[in-house]
C-alpha cells in the first residue's frame, strides 16, 4: 500500500517523499484512517514500528484544515509603551494561537524526537509546534508559547509547572496523545496524567499507544477513551527476524577486554551500549576512551544539555559508540544503528526486547550482541523463554577457552610527578618506602613540603645549639650553663 491510498494532503505527501519513504508501516496503514475520521484508538506497538507517524500524520492533516481560523494577528505593543501598556498584558491575554494538540511523552529524549518528526512531517503545512520538557531553563520554552503554536509535545513534569505558571492552557485541546503509556506507568506518572485529563476538554479525540497491555494500561484507557479503535501489532517477530542475536559466555572481569576486541571491527559503525547502572555507563565510557574509542553516555544523572549533545553527536557520527542505560531502551530513534551490545543482561525479558529494538529497524538487518556471565545466566533463560527459541551462544577466548587469544594487559604510565618512586635512589633509599608518618614522600618541589615547613614551625638559625644534649658539630656533651 502507498500512502497515496491513505487519503493523506499533498503537503504531507511532499514531506513524506522527501524523507524517502515509499509504504507505510503495518501501525501507519490500520492507525491513520480511523484517525483521521476522528475516532479514539488503542494502539498496542513496540518502539520502531512507525507509531510516531501514525499520529503525527493525522494530527497535522485535520489541524491543517482549519489553521486559518485559527491563527489571529500578533498584537503589537503601542509606540512608546502607551499609556496602559504593560509587559506583562499580552502573557495576560494567553497567547495568539490557541494550543489544539497535545502529545504527552514519558522522557525528554522521546519528547524531541517526536518534536522532530512534527517538523519533518509538518514543513508544507504552516503549523506550529513546540516541545517543552524539564532538566533546562524554560526561558526558550515560554517564548515559544507567547508566540503561539497549534500542537505541544511535553514531558508530564514540565508541562504542569508551566500551567501553573499560567503560561499553557488546554481549554481548546481537540486531540489528545499519550505516548508510551506503560513507560508513564512505570515512572510513576499516572497522577500527573490523571491531573491533565482533567484539564483538557471532554469533548475531544484521545490517542493512547503503549508498547504492552497489562491490566493498568487497560484500565486507563477505559476510563479516558470512548470506543476507541483497538490496534495490536506483533513486532516481537519482526525483530527476532531482522536481528542477528547472539551471546557471548564471558565473566564480569573478562567484559570490558572482550568489549574492546568487538569495538574493532569497523563494521561496528553505529554501536550502542546497555549497562545496567548509570555508574556502570560511566566506567565503559572511561574504559573506552583510554584507548582511543570515542564513547559518550547518556543516562538520568546527565544533565539535559549533555544528553541532547551526546544524542546529537551519535546521530551525526561524531560519535561511534553511545553508552546508555535503561533510559535509552525505548524512544532512542537513530537511523542505521548497526550493532546493540547488552554489555549486562537486563533485569527481565521485556527490556530486552526494547534494547535490540534500537537495530534492525524499518526492515534493515540488524546485530545484537549480549554478554552473560554465570550470574546472568536466569536472565538469559528468562529472554529465551520469552522469544520461544534458544539464542546463539559463543565461548570466547576471553575466558581461557577457544577462540580468539587473551588480551594483553595494559600497563599503567606512571605520573611525571610519581617516576622514580620504587626504585633506589640516593644512598640506601628507596623513594618508594612509606616514611614514619606512614605516607609516602613528597617529590622535590611538591607544594606540599612547603607546607610542611610551615605546621613545624619557624626553621632553626644557623649557629645556634639546642639548649642541652649533645653538640650537634661536635657530638660532645655539655653541662647547661657551662
Amino acid at each position: 500500500m502507498a500512502f497515496e491510498k491513505l487519503m493523506l494532503i499533498e503537503p504531507l505527501l511532499r514531506a513524506i517523499r522527501g524523507k524517502g519513504y515509499a509504504a507505510p508501516t503495518p501501525i501507519q496503514a490500520q492507525a491513520l484512517p480511523p484517525i483521521l475520521e476522528g475516532h479514539d484508538l488503542l494502539g498496542c506497538a513496540q518502539t520502531g514500528t512507525g507509531k510516531t507517524a501514525a499520529f503525527a500524520l493525522p494530527i497535522l492533516q485535520r489541524l491543517h484544515h482549519h489553521v486559518g481560523s485559527h491563527a489571529p494577528q500578533e498584537p503589537h505593543a503601542p509606540r512608546g509603551g502607551g499609556k496602559h501598556y504593560h509587559p506583562r498584558a499580552r502573557h495576560e491575554r494567553g497567547p495568539v494561537r490557541p494550543i489544539r494538540a497535545l502529545i504527552l511523552s514519558p522522557t525528554r529524549e522521546l519528547a524531541a524526537q517526536i518534536g522532530d518528526s512534527f517538523t519533518n512531517y509538518g514543513r508544507h503545512t504552516g503549523l506550529r509546534h513546540t516541545v517543552i520538557f524539564g532538566g533546562v531553563k524554560q526561558g526558550s520554552q515560554v517564548a515559544a508559547l507567547r508566540k503561539g503554536v497549534d500542537i505541544l509535545v511535553a514531558t508530564p513534569g514540565r508541562l504542569l509547572d508551566l500551567i501553573n505558571q499560567g503560561f499553557v492552557k488546554l481549554d481548546q485541546i481537540e486531540i489528545f496523545v499519550l505516548d508510551e503509556a506503560d513507560r508513564m506507568l512505570d515512572m510513576g506518572f499516572i497522577h500527573d496524567i490523571r491531573k491533565v485529563v482533567a484539564m483538557v476538554p471532554a469533548e475531544r479525540q484521545t490517542l493512547l499507544f503503549s508498547a504492552t497491555m497489562p491490566r493498568e494500561i487497560r484500565s486507563l484507557a477505559d476510563s479516558i477513551l470512548r470506543k476507541p479503535v483497538t490496534i495490536t501489532i506483533a513486532a516481537q517477530s519482526a525483530a527476532a527476524d531482522t536481528v542477528h542475536q547472539v551471546v557471548y559466555r564471558v565473566e564480569q572481569p573478562n567484559k570490558p577486554a572482550l568489549l574492546e576486541h568487538l569495538l574493532a571491527d569497523p563494521a561496528m559503525s553505529r554501536t550502542i551500549i546497555f549497562a545496567r547502572t548509570k555508574r556502570g555507563a560511566d566506567r565503559i565510557v572511561r574504559r573506552l576512551n583510554y584507548p582511543n574509542f570515542v564513547a559518550e553516555a547518556i543516562h538520568s544523572d546527565k544533565s539535559q544539555a549533555a544528553r541532547l549533545k551526546a544524542l546529537h553527536n551519535f546521530k551525526k557520527g561524531m560519535t561511534r559508540v553511545l553508552v546508555a542505560s535503561d533510559i535509552a531502551a525505548r524512544g532512542l530513534d537513530v537511523d542505521q544503528i548497526s550493532h546493540v551490545i547488552n554489555y549486562d543482561m537486563p533485569n527481565d525479558a521485556e527490556t530486552y526486547v526494547h534494547r535490540i529494538g534500537r537495530t534492525g529497524r524499518a526492515g534493515q538487518q540488524g546485530h545484537a550482541i549480549s554478554f552473560c556471565s554465570e550470574e546472568e545466566r536466569g536472565s538469559l533463560r528468562d529472554v529465551e523463554r520469552m522469544l520461544k527459541r534458544p539464542l546463539e551462544v559463543i565461548v570466547h577466548g576471553f575466558n581461557g577457552g577457544g577462540g580468539s587469544p587473551a588480551p594483553v594487559k595494559k600497563e599503567r604510565v606512571p605520573h611525571p610527578l610519581h617516576q622514580g618512586q620504587g626504585q633506589g635512589q640516593g644512598q640506601g633509599q628507596n623513594r618508594g618506602h612509606k616514611n614514619k608518618s606512614g605516607r609516602k614522600p613528597r617529590p622535590e618541589g611538591h607544594p606540599d613540603q612547603k607546607k610542611a615547613a610551615f605546621w613545624k614551625g619557624r626553621p632553626k638559625k644557623k649557629g645556634r645549639r639546642p639548649s642541652g644534649g649533645k653538640d650537634r658539630s661536635t657530638g660532645a656533651g655539655r653541662r647547661r650553663g657551662a
